[in-house]
Formats: C-alpha cells, sequence, structure tokens
C-alpha cells in the first residue's frame, strides 16, 4: 500500500522567497531547480508545487491540490469555500499586508465609490470588485486589466482601478488619489474542505500550520542570559518584558562569587528592545549577558 502523501502548493512570485525561507525555518528543506516546476523537498509525505498566487486557491478548492499557501485576496477572488487553517503576517522573511484600494486621478471630481456610477472601472480581481459594487448598488463596468493599471487612470483610458498596493506611495507619485480601501490581504494557509475531513491529511497540514506559526513568533525574538545578584534582581527583574514571566534559577556556590548569592535570569524579548535594554540591564546590575537567536516559539 503507497504511503500517503498531502499535495502542497506554494505561491510563485513574491511571496515565494519568503515562503520556502518559512519552511525552511519550520523544519522543511525545499529545493527548486529553474528548470522544473515540481521542487524537492526532504519528506516524503509532502510533494509541493509552486503555482501562481491566483489559481492556488482554485486548485485546492477541485482537489488538485490539499493545501497550501495564498493570499487571502485570491481566495477572495476565486469565491471558493476552504478550511482556513492560520493566517500569517510574514515579518522578517518580510511583508506588509496587501492593501487592494480603490483610486482615481488626482483632479477627478470622484470622492467616493458611489460616484463612480456608469463609469469605468480596472482590475486585475474582477470578480471580487464586481461583487463590492453589486453589493453597493453601484452599477459599474470592471475590466480586467493585464497590468499598467495605473497608467490607464493617468491617462483617462479608464475613470479608476483597483490595484494593490502596500504604503500607497506610488498611487500618489504618479499623481493619483485614493477613494478608498476595499480589502486587506495577508498570506494564509488554507486546506481542501474534503483533506481537511480526511485525518491523516487534517494532522499533516495541522503539523505545518503549528510549525510555520511557531517560525514566525520567533522571529524578531531573542533569548537572553545573565546573572545578578540576589540584591539586585528586583531592579533588573522591572525590566524585563518576557512572553510569561522571566526563568530565575540559582547558581551552583563557588569561591569566585564571594559568598554572595547570584542568580541566572532568562527571558524572551524583542530584538528590537536590546540595544536600549542591555545598557539598562548592566546599570541595574546585571553580568555576563548572553543573547541567543530563536528558531520557533511554541
Amino acid at each position: 500500500m503507497a504511503e500517503p502523501i498531502l499535495k502542497f502548493g506554494i505561491p510563485k512570485g513574491s511571496l515565494e522567497q519568503k515562503t520556502l525561507e518559512l519552511m525552511r525555518k519550520s523544519g522543511w528543506r525545499i529545493q527548486v531547480d529553474a528548470r522544473s516546476y515540481i521542487p524537492t523537498i526532504d519528506d516524503p509525505a509532502l510533494a509541493c508545487r509552486i503555482l501562481r498566487p491566483q489559481e492556488i486557491p482554485r486548485y485546492i478548492a477541485d482537489g488538485s491540490l490539499d493545501a497550501g499557501i495564498a493570499g487571502s485576496d485570491w481566495v477572495v477572488e476565486n469565491n471558493v469555500t476552504l478550511e482556513p487553517v492560520e493566517s500569517f503576517i510574514y515579518s522578517k522573511v518580510s511583508m506588509k499586508p496587501a492593501r487592494w484600494v480603490l483610486y482615481v486621478a488626482q483632479d477627478s471630481p470622484i470622492k467616493r465609490l458611489e460616484d463612480l456610477a456608469g463609469k469605468r472601472v480596472a482590475t486585475e480581481i474582477v470578480g471580487f470588485v464586481k461583487r463590492v459594487f453589486a453589493e453597493r448598488k453601484v452599477k459599474v463596468d470592471v475590466e480586467f486589466s493585464w497590468g499598467a493599471t495605473e497608467a490607464k487612470v493617468a491617462e483617462g483610458i479608464v475613470d479608476a482601478a483597483v490595484d494593490v498596493t502596500e504604503t500607497g506611495s506610488s498611487i500618489r507619485a504618479n499623481g493619483l488619489r485614493i477613494v478608498e480601501e476595499l480589502l486587506v490581504s495577508n498570506p494564509v494557509l488554507v486546506a481542501n474542505p474534503a483533506a481537511w475531513a480526511d485525518p491523516w491529511k487534517r494532522a499533516k497540514i495541522k503539523q505545518i500550520g503549528v510549525l510555520m506559526r511557531a517560525a514566525l513568533d520567533a522571529e524578531n525574538r531573542v533569548m537572553i542570559k545573565m546573572n545578578v545578584l540576589r540584591a539586585n534582581l528586583e531592579k533588573v527583574i522591572a525590566l524585563l518584558p518576557a512572553l510569561t514571566a522571566p526563568t530565575i534559577s540559582h547558581l551552583f556556590p563557588s569561591p569566585v562569587l564571594g559568598g554572595q548569592e547570584w542568580l541566572a535570569v532568562e527571558t524572551v524579548i524583542a530584538e528590537q528592545t536590546v540595544r536600549e535594554l542591555f545598557p539598562k540591564l548592566l546599570e541595574a546590575g546585571a553580568v555576563g549577558i548572553v543573547e541567543y537567536s530563536l528558531n520557533k516559539i511554541i
């Protein structure tokens, strides 16, 4: 009897390297050959396919894939029912949430979505945009845009567009004005409902989700350890943020310690706080401060 295999989709393009790096931190080594669409992986129970993110939700929905990583925007655009497992905001592997915004030319008289009645709107997420306008009872002509969407608005080819952005700086730099934010998208781990109902596949998908979440939670955090005299402990502890509470243990008695009671203190902190925190810890009496990077936090 053949061993079970989970068919897993990885998005090609801007999310590809970030997803592969996150998978590596989660415990899976995936090798991608530029001449092949089928990557190799060090887990015989996992078969990965790299596909356009626009297509992954559709292939998960029809059972061609069991699960995968996709932008939540493309799940919405494909209008399919999938099992949500995890929602991620990639940080150090890093990416801000994607925002789909409605924008017009800076000098356009259009001030709100409803002002576009009878107008022409270009976008890549046609299905979603049509549903938004229909829900707001605004009749518009929504057309698919193959690219250069900002230029179409700036040159008056279309009256407005719905496009993806992180900060909106490029839109403003091209003399355009954001009217409304319609959708915020993050990478999500989603599963085919039938695969999720299968005990083995569900366990495998949950394993991936738990370890990816653990790897993300460890990003931008470090473990620090230090030695502290009992007399200085309260001052040091007052400076320390922690996931729960710092761990404190006694050092083994030694003549070097001069007969005084020394304690070892360790905790997890945000990496960006290190530069401000370490001088304060030294001033409070901590010595021998050591910093460790982390792979996962569960």
